[in-house]
């Protein structure tokens, strides 16, 4: 895969003063922005899909790819587990683990999806508690390591809720990790700022094997728009806090192939 076209800076800046505003005014407090990067495949979406190496993957042929890192929603017997991923870091900088632990406005994205999701699990289930907070992933891309930060939120739903996977699923969506805080109303900023549409990048997907259903959030997708050309599609939290250039470097550094 190699990129054939960024976005343009001047463009993501619109976005990003878009946000930015929604954000000063109050509407949001975190909002996920995500663009599109053009890129060419020297092979097939079949051929990435197979040899890409992520724990949840998804092909439509010749239209579609995800290889996603981050889970969604598990349920085992009653247990259910979100897993919020937010932070991301080069892992070859000296010191990548203290500098994204660290930093101030990455846990303060943090905190606030995991407060999302512990609210979106209230809705459907009980005894809700946060297991780990903020823990270090390490992810192999084609361009280099990095890491990511992810908790795990669990609750207890109803006896004999367990397997009502629609109406567990459905009234936690879209994803908190890649909408923001509060949620209807950051949405709503999101379609007001992003000038391209999102296709089934940042939907769901899973599966169930009969006992246990997995789900993941379709981050790291290439995608075939209404143009015929393939676009990979990438973004990242926005704050009060942030800055547009990392902001724009962020999301181009997340678009890689797993390795």
């Amino acid at each position: 895969m190699r990129v054939a076209a960024h976005p343009e800076r001047i463009a993501y800046g619109r976005m990003f003063d878009t946000v930015m505003a929604g954000l000063r005014r109050g509407d949001s407090f975190l909002a996920n922005l995500t663009a599109r990067t053009e890129v060419e495949c020297q092979c097939g979406l079949d051929t990435i899909f197979r040899y890409a190496k992520a724990p949840y993957k998804l092909l439509l042929p010749n239209e579609f790819i995800c290889f996603s890192p981050e889970p969604f929603v598990r349920i085992s017997g009653v247990r259910i587990s979100t897993y919020p991923m937010k932070g991301t870091a080069d892992a070859s900088l000296p010191d990548a683990e203290s500098l994204l632990m660290e930093n101030y406005k990455e846990m303060c994205e943090h905190y606030t999806i995991v407060d999302l999701m512990r609210n979106d699990l209230n809705s459907v289930s009980r005894d809700v508690r946060v297991e780990r907070f903020r823990y270090l992933e390490r992810i192999a891309t084609s361009r280099g390591e990095i890491f990511q930060t992810s908790s795990e939120v669990t609750g207890v739903l109803p006896e004999g809720k367990e397997y009502d996977f629609g109406d567990i699923i459905l009234p936690m969506l879209p994803a908190g990790s890649i909408t923001g805080a509060p949620k209807e109303a950051t949405v709503s900023l999101i379609g007001c700022a992003e000038d391209s549409p999102r296709g089934w990048y940042t939907g769901v997907f899973g599966y169930f094997d009969g006992e246990e259903m997995e789900s993941a959030v379709m981050i790291r997708c290439i995608q075939r728009g209404d143009d015929r050309r393939l676009y990979f599609h990438s973004g990242g939290g926005i704050t009060v806090n942030s800055n547009c250039e990392e902001e724009y470097e962020e999301l181009i550094a997340k678009v890689y192939l797993t390795r």
